[in-house]
């Protein structure tokens, strides 16, 4: 089994669609009401669905890049706004937090080898 792709909420599709193209994802479906992304590197996708109900997505969305302290200076540059820069956390990732302009808890992280595999690992 392998996860398809993660649908977000959002309240404007149009300002969502700039919003994730400005942080390098590639649209690759949309409609009215609909849009799909590739990421940058690998085979995964995510999309965005118009939502005009008041909803709060406790989901948080993780994009991983081993180049995350260039690429959020990247995206500054680029005039996104990050709540928390690039940070080491006690679980051994290295994180950025930023929000979306419909509100999704969005990081962008780097763990390397501690994504899968962590000092404190269930062993088989």
């Amino acid at each position: 089994m392998n996860l398809n792709q993660v649908t977000l909420p959002v309240r404007d599709l149009a300002i969502a669609i700039d919003f994730y193209q400005r942080l390098g994802f590639k649209l690759i479906v949309r409609s009215d009401q609909y849009a799909r992304f590739e990421c940058p590197e690998g085979d995964a996708t995510f999309s965005l669905a118009l939502d005009l109900d008041n909803f709060n997505n406790g989901a948080t969305v993780y994009f991983e890049s081993a180049v995350l302290d260039h690429w959020v200076n990247e995206l500054k540059a680029r005039g996104i706004s990050f709540a928390q820069e690039p940070t080491d956390e006690r679980y051994l990732w290295r994180e950025a937090i930023l929000f979306d302009p419909s509100g999704n808890r969005i990081k962008l992280y780097w763990a390397g080898e501690n994504r899968k595999n962590p000092p404190w690992k269930i062993k088989d």
